[in-house]
């Protein structure tokens, strides 16, 4: 089990960031460019991807975390939207759609969330959870390897 210190070394917000770029170098030639409107709204949505996983870690407590991760995991939908209006319009091919959208959907499995009441007391490689001595297992809270888990004031990522 990691704890994370820093927004950083969140797996979720590096793929993001990355995904911002691609977004970024899509949208900067041809008509893709021109749109400003369509343009501006795909690039905003990314970037609020990331920013949305990076403020939410800076806040105080898990709640306000995990009502972050939840923003974030809103715009990867609305990029993913957005993904399919520039395919339909021609300004992205099926390569670049298909690899962005692979990657969105990797966003989305990392942004998962498991409340566990902020009792859990351990994430184990298995994928269990242990919450007031009772194992609850990845199937019934929901928990995958890589997900991001609040407890205990800390955040980490399930190995």
């Amino acid at each position: 089990m990691a704890t994370i210190e820093r927004f950083e070394d969140i797996e979720a917000w590096q793929n993001a960031r990355k995904l911002v770029i691609t977004i970024y170098q899509a949208s900067i030639d041809g008509a893709f460019s021109k749109d400003f409107a369509f343009r501006d709204q795909i690039r905003r949505a990314a970037v609020s991807i990331m920013s949305n996983i990076a403020e939410g870690f800076g806040r105080s407590g898990n709640r306000e975390f995990i009502q972050f991760l939840s923003v974030a995991k809103g715009s990867v939908s609305e990029v993913q939207s957005q993904l399919y209006i520039a395919l339909d319009v021609g300004y992205i091919d099926r390569k670049q759609f298909d690899g962005e959208y692979i990657e969105l959907l990797k966003l989305l499995k990392i942004t998962g969330l498991c409340s566990t009441g902020g009792m859990a007391k351990n994430v184990a490689d298995e994928g269990r959870v242990t919450v007031d001595n009772r194992v609850e297992y990845r199937k019934r809270c929901k928990i995958r390897k890589g997900q991001i888990v609040a407890f205990e004031g800390n955040v980490v990522e399930v190995e």
